[in-house]
């Protein structure tokens, strides 16, 4: 696969990165904690947590769900924050660069995406994300990110991330996007799948192989899963760790947590790792020179 077209189409995979949304309220988010009680108590991830995903013929969407140890007051007091999300969205291999930016009452969210390596800014992808209005409630946050376009023909990106409180300290979050494409990232993403992405592996089961182990699903469905897996640890690993003097700690908590589920989210080594994305925060925090 020629060199220009390998990075369309890894531009295109990190087109999989926002969320759609279905807003909610407190009680309904409350209630879908309720219905899905057995299901984050027993499932794959050996953590509370519920993914699903779906495909049309021109969207594609993901949501999880998962109880998580930060408080809801934590939750809602570092998510509302646009600066934050920077640092979330930072923890993924594909984002290069990250700044918020404020003109008159509206912000957004200048994204830079590129390859799984240190790469300069000149050859990665921006993407704008528009800040959406926040619900901050005493039992509920809601808060959102959209763009118009992104890498290709793809568009319309909605990001959502909803939470509320649960007993003993707790949250209970719903992280959630979709994206809508047109026919230059059907037939890239098409390519990608039957190259370089044909051994790459979702996490829903869709079976068991000859042996008994399970089936994963792959396709688009599969990019999909791949990257909300990435960004929910990303949110976790950062409340875990959301002060700027502990960079180090919330990489590390990212990399170990994305190499729990190896099979899915592998791509480089620890010490690269590091060593990259210590390079890229000190380029956004030098405001990208």
């Amino acid at each position: 696969m020629p060199a220009q077209f390998r990075r369309m189409v890894v531009l295109l995979c990190l087109a999989m990165l926002p969320w759609a949304v279905h807003a909610q309220d407190a009680a309904s988010l409350q209630r879908k904690h309720a219905s899905l009680t057995a299901q984050l108590a027993n499932n794959p991830f050996k953590r509370p947590l519920v993914l699903e995903s779906s495909e049309n013929s021109n969207r594609l969407a993901g949501d999880i769900y998962a109880v998580i140890d930060q408080s809801f007051a934590d939750v809602s007091r570092y998510l509302q924050l646009p600066a934050s999300w920077c640092d979330v969205l930072m923890l993924h291999l594909n984002t290069k660069y990250c700044a918020a930016a404020k003109a008159g009452a509206d912000t957004s969210l200048s994204v830079a995406l590129g390859r799984k390596f240190d790469q300069p800014l000149a050859d990665a992808q921006r993407v704008k994300f528009v800040w959406q209005p926040v619900v901050a409630e005493n039992d509920y946050l809601n808060v959102g990110l959209a763009a118009a376009e992104g890498p290709l023909s793809t568009r319309d990106y909605k990001i959502v991330l909803e939470s509320v409180p649960l007993e003993g300290g707790k949250s209970f979050i719903h992280l959630s996007y979709s994206y809508a494409y047109g026919t230059a990232a059907r037939l890239a993403m098409q390519a990608y799948l039957s190259t370089i992405g044909s051994d790459k592996e979702g996490f829903t089961v869709t079976g068991k192989d000859d042996k008994g182990a399970p089936k994963h699903i792959g396709g688009v469905r599969g990019v999909v899963e791949r990257n909300t897996m990435r960004y929910y640890l990303a949110i976790d690993a950062f409340l875990d760790a959301p002060a700027s003097s502990q960079l180090e700690p919330r990489l590390a908590a990212w990399f170990d947590a994305t190499e729990r589920y190896a099979l899915q989210l592998h791509e480089t080594e620890r010490a690269d790792y590091l060593a990259m994305k210590r390079n890229e925060y000190q380029r956004m925090k030098s405001g990208g020179s």
